[in-house]
């Protein structure tokens, strides 16, 4: 096939943007991807059952996955140029990183032996991880990239795990001049002995990787008759070593309250000294790079595939992840261009 150039490139980046594609309703861009990976010669391209873009490049018995995520946050900022930044939603998390692998496997002169997939998944801002799920069914790669911001220089090793806790509260009022507390100070309460848990915790854990995180992300009181609500989601992310499963025995005392947990994923962290990181590690450097490892306090597909793939894992891509689902969310197309650069040496070298 003929490669692309960087303005084809740039433009597939800028018209996948341009489509809302927030979790569950992907089709569209799901759709434009697939087509436009059937127009620039990928050997097949679709949607699958699960609605996720599949482009396949090769036919040999080696399979090299790249999955992304077609899905965004919540939102959608308007879609502009300013120089040479790229503004839309999406356009760091994590269409970038998708947009790339598309451009660089269709550039890449593959062994014959390989056979390239490049995925975007759907759902992987929800809980559900819907599109990476499906393809844990279907493929068994040598070697998996995860799309996600990381700069061009880049390469993340590792995520936390989570945890959501969805805690409610209902029962009689009480004048506000009495001693019982109110729907949201129990609450408030409750939130407070899973900060003292944490605290606990992170005494003998100083890094920010291995720390016991939480954060609120949610609360609403409300009167239904003579009872009062407190409805309050909070979120754990997860070390090494935490599982889940035992956390969600752990917990605080509810008084009264229902908590129900969801959305497990443990931590997982790959191979820094595996061959796949040393093909990027030698890719950054021909850029002209000094690569880098990091590790991310999120979660990712990672946490879903990475445990039960068993393969070299790391997840690449263009972007400052600062700007995750802000207002503001862009990308420099430079940067880009430098990592499409990268991710054609490593496919080429595998």
């Amino acid at each position: 096939m003929s490669a692309i150039s960087d303005r084809n490139a740039e433009r597939l980046l800028r018209d996948l943007v341009a489509i809302p594609s927030p979790s569950c309703h992907e089709a569209e861009a799901a759709a434009f991807l697939a087509n436009w990976m059937r127009a620039n010669e990928f050997d097949d391209a679709f949607v699958d059952e699960v609605g996720n873009a599949v482009g396949i490049v090769g036919s040999g018995p080696r399979e090299v996955v790249l999955l992304g995520h077609i899905d965004t946050f919540a939102g959608f900022p308007a879609v502009r140029g300013e120089g040479r930044n790229l503004y839309g939603r999406g356009a760091v998390d994590a269409k970038g990183p998708l947009c790339a692998f598309a451009a660089a496997a269709q550039r890449a002169d593959i062994a014959d032996d390989l056979r390239v997939l490049v995925i975007g998944a759907v759902e992987e801002e929800a809980a559900t991880s819907r599109g990476a799920r499906h393809a844990l069914t279907r493929y068994q790669p040598e070697f998996c990239v995860i799309g996600e911001p990381s700069r061009w220089d880049r390469i993340t090793l590792g995520y936390k795990g989570r945890l959501l806790l969805d805690w409610r509260w209902e029962g009689g009022l009480a004048h506000s001049a009495g001693d019982a507390p109110s729907p949201a100070e129990r609450a408030l309460d409750y939130w407070q002995l899973v900060q003292a848990r944490c605290h606990d915790y992170n005494q003998e854990h100083d890094s920010i990787f291995g720390r016991l995180d939480a954060s609120l992300r949610d609360i609403n009181t409300w009167q239904d008759g003579v009872n009062g609500i407190a409805e309050m989601t909070i979120g754990l992310r997860l070390p090494p070593g935490v599982d889940p499963a035992d956390l969600s025995e752990q917990l605080p005392d509810t008084d009264g309250a229902r908590v129900e947990a969801r959305g497990p994923e443990s931590a997982f962290t790959g191979d820094r000294n595996s061959e796949l990181s040393r093909q990027f590690r030698r890719a950054i450097r021909a850029a002209g790079g000094v690569p880098r490892f990091v590790y991310k306090t999120g979660t990712s597909d990672m946490n879903v595939v990475g445990p039960v793939w068993n393969c070299p894992i790391l997840a690449y891509g263009p972007g400052d992840s600062a700007l995750d689902h802000t207002p503001h969310e862009h990308i420099d197309l430079d940067e880009y261009l430098r990592a499409i650069e990268v991710l054609t040496r490593v496919l080429e070298s595998i």
